[in-house]
């Protein structure tokens, strides 16, 4: 059984829908999560242009991170579940394959959101990514923004 879940968080609501079925599994089977918010690095052309990119913006960064997943932490907490924050940067996939070792989690727990042709081609897939990369067991719920946003207004979702 799953004893210690690794759980990205990219700061959208659709990332943050895995919370619901966390709540409702991570206490009854006594797992421990781990949340994660990677920090994509700027572009290189992009700090090649302009200096403003300097180590305090990126200390900025990191701490907006570890405060974005603080009330997250602090809902699976109030619901008794062991709870780790870590802040990354890098290329998504990739953190989230080397966090989920690290942190020697047995099981990685994310959505996907849901794009098709363009939209996955323009963005490509991370859940896909780490699919391909990860050793350990992947779940995956497939959440669009239509989906979420019927969830909080209580509506059908199209």
């Amino acid at each position: 059984m799953y004893k210690r879940v690794l759980v990205p968080l990219d700061g959208s609501p659709v990332a943050e829908a895995i919370v619901p079925f966390l709540l409702e599994i991570a206490g009854p089977l006594d797992m421990e999560v781990v949340l994660l918010r990677v920090l994509q690095p700027l572009p290189a052309a992009t700090t090649e242009v302009t200096s403003a990119v300097s180590l305090a913006s990126v200390e900025l960064l990191e701490t907006d991170a570890h405060e974005y997943l603080m009330p997250v932490a602090a809902e699976l907490q109030g619901r008794g579940v062991k709870v780790e924050t870590l802040v990354r940067r890098g290329d998504p996939a990739r953190e989230i394959v080397h966090a989920a070792k690290e942190a020697g989690v047995d099981l990685i727990a994310m959505t996907t959101h849901g794009r098709t042709g363009f939209g996955r081609l323009l963005f490509g897939s991370v859940a896909e990514a780490v699919l391909r990369e990860a050793e350990i067991p992947l779940f995956l719920m497939r959440q669009t923004e239509a989906q979420v946003r019927a969830r909080i207004t209580g509506t059908r979702a199209r």
